[in-house]
């Protein structure tokens, strides 16, 4: 399978790499440390290969429990959407947005994310 080249904007020092294209499982999730200008956070990374996008990045942070758990959630799709469930209290998030399902008052941060070459890309 190619990997496409993500197209990063011109202002590239917003991105930075996080890890290699073989760090990832695919359909699951995994974490990852992000040192960014605005500070450090734990990413779950979701790879959906066949899925448009592949790629996901959100908090690794479970709000309800404050474990960082997320990455080893169970991935999965309601509606047609794919969403990871917390492997704790099993609130389902959308991989787009951070949006629970259950609670439209519950948030998590997400980046945007993608391949460039065999890397992993993050907006910082």
């Amino acid at each position: 399978m190619t990997t496409t080249a993500l197209e990063l904007p011109a202002n590239v020092a917003t991105w930075q790499r996080l890890c290699a294209k073989a760090d990832l499982v695919p359909f699951s999730g995994v974490a990852a440390w992000l040192e960014a200008p605005s500070g450090a956070a734990q990413v779950a990374l979701f790879y959906l290969p066949g899925h448009t996008p592949e790629l996901y990045a959100i908090a690794h942070a479970d709000p309800f429990s404050n474990a960082n758990v997320l990455a080893y959630g169970i991935v999965g799709s309601l509606k047609g959407v794919p969403v990871v469930a917390s492997p704790l209290y099993k609130q389902h998030f959308r991989l787009e947005d951070g949006q629970c399902l259950e609670d439209e008052n519950v948030k998590l941060r997400s980046w945007r994310v993608g391949f460039n070459g065999n890397e992993v890309w993050i907006a910082t």
